[in-house]
């Protein structure tokens, strides 16, 4: 039994500002599940659209408004996400992507999954006379979505929602973004299905990164990042410092530049991979599953500023390294799409509430790792920077 409602949709005028659904609207025998969908109104959140959705002991919050991304999500008592010095979500129409700086994108930059992309995904690029190219990882996050579906399963108690991001222009590309967020009771966790498509007669082409970020109480001194790791970089001078303890997190030190690496990671015979983060106790983490055929690179950003100003690290699968838009394109990490052409990519995020999941997290990856020897280059590669 599966009942479907229509949350938001362009094409038909239709935009459902509240709505609050459990297994007593949907009939089946599964249980203990809830969404509830709100429209915002104060301060720089006014006008966003936000899900919240339920299936038991985890929850998460999806933003239709920016991108079908998810700003927190919790299992347990659990958090996932991190402090971010911006006061979201934050509608597009206050986030000054154009600005001058390139950084604009900044502005809005609070969510624990946004997607990077899809013209561009990486560092600003200018003209030679100093114009914005391509602003800080593109436009997707803050495009709202044109049309949103829920859609639950009364005997599975399956909840998938649905939504479709067009980013498009006259005389530009003209992609869409379809995804699907989904969940079920008991899974500690969900998983998200995107699909990107040319919309356009002519070959067009993409880049995309999943920016997914933590903080507190995943990321604090003595907290570890276990990758199973084919080849290793760093990305800058700004990462040597920090090249031997790469998978290990210091305190909080104001002042102090971010630290980027970029990997290959090892994958099975499938070529599914799967990333953990833990606590400096080791009772509770995090972890990411996705395959490396659709996503091949990987960045590990940290962050080290006080919490006040973004104490975060981020674990972020992409097609491509999140370089300038022309040295990715240089490189033959920028996806072609022909007409009416698309490509299709899962991340699975799973939390860990306690030692014992951590524990069969941290062998999975071991596991990976085991008979590969990683590759670890004591400088940038130029391939790769």
């Amino acid at each position: 039994m599966k009942k479907t409602w229509l949350l938001l949709d362009h094409d038909h005028d239709v935009s459902i500002d509240q709505l609050s659904v459990g297994p007593e609207h949907v009939g089946g025998s599964a249980a203990n599940y809830s969404v509830v969908k709100r429209t915002l109104r104060a301060g720089l959140s006014q006008g966003v659209d936000v899900v919240e959705i339920r299936n038991g002991d985890f929850r998460f919050t999806v933003v239709p408004t920016r991108g079908m991304g998810i700003r927190r999500a919790s299992l347990g008592n659990l958090p996932l996400g991190w402090r971010s010095p911006v006061k979201g979500p934050v509608h597009p129409a206050f986030v000054r992507l154009w600005e001058p700086s390139g950084i604009g994108w900044l502005d809005g930059f609070d969510e624990l999954v946004v997607r990077c992309g899809l013209e561009n995904n990486g560092a600003p690029e200018f003209t030679p006379d100093g114009r914005l190219r391509y602003p800080l990882h593109g436009k997707i996050a803050n495009t709202p979505a044109h049309k949103v579906e829920l859609t639950i399963d009364g005997d599975s108690g399956e909840i998938v929602l649905s939504g479709t991001v067009d980013e498009a222009r006259m005389f530009g590309c003209k992609l869409r973004l379809q995804t699907a967020l989904s969940t079920r009771p008991g899974q500690s966790g969900l998983t998200i299905t995107d699909t990107v498509t040319n919309l356009s007669a002519e070959p067009g082409e993409f880049e995309l990164l999943y920016h997914i970020n933590f903080g507190s109480p995943l990321a604090e001194p003595g907290s570890k990042v276990m990758l199973p790791v084919k080849r290793m970089a760093p990305r800058d001078a700004a990462a040597l410092p920090d090249l031997a303890a790469w998978d290990t997190y210091g305190p909080e030190t104001p002042g102090l530049p971010e630290a980027v690496f970029f990997f290959e990671l090892a994958g099975d015979s499938a070529g599914r991979t799967q990333t953990l983060l833990h606590n400096a106790a080791g009772t509770q983490g995090v972890g990411l599953k996705f395959g490396t055929r659709q996503l091949p690179c990987f960045s590990l950003w940290k962050n080290r500023q006080a919490a006040c100003d973004g104490y975060v690290t981020g674990l972020e699968p992409a097609v491509n390294f999140p370089n300038a838009r022309s040295f990715e394109k240089r490189n033959g990490r920028v996806v072609g799409l022909g007409p009416g052409e698309s490509r299709r990519f899962e991340v699975e995020l799973e939390a860990y509430g306690d030692a014992a999941a951590v524990s069969a997290a941290a062998a999975a990856v071991a596991k990976l790792q085991r008979g590969v020897t990683p590759e670890i280059s004591p400088k940038p590669l130029p391939e790769w920077s």
